[in-house]
């Protein structure tokens, strides 16, 4: 299992923005060959920046990386770069990429 996430600081005057943005986005994640579940989530809130990070399960990394390539990616990144999010985030989103090495779930050990 691979775990991808993006986190993102988003400018706190502009947090019902950023979470209107994703809540209403195309996801183009659903039915894609590995894909497991998406999460967005909420972190602190500092003086300058609420703390967001996008957080999706891949069955594997093969599987992340096919998707990166695909044309459902460049279908939900068409507006990443959209003007009238200047300000919104301080800063790019920073990636980051975790290889599952233990699973403990409700049911037990996976």
């Amino acid at each position: 299992m691979f775990i991808a996430m993006n986190r993102f600081r988003v400018n706190p005057e502009r947090v019902e923005e950023f979470e209107k943005l994703w809540l209403e986005r195309e996801t183009h994640l659903q039915g894609l060959p590995g894909f497991v579940e998406f999460h967005m989530l909420r972190g602190p809130a500092e003086e300058d920046h609420v703390l967001y990070a996008s957080h999706t399960i891949w069955r594997s990394r093969e599987d992340f990386d096919a998707w990166t390539r695909s044309e459902a990616f460049r279908a939900a990144h068409a507006n990443a770069g959209q003007s009238r999010r200047e300000g919104l985030y301080l800063g790019p989103p920073k990636f980051e990429g975790f290889e599952v090495i233990q699973t403990i779930s409700e049911q037990g050990h996976a």
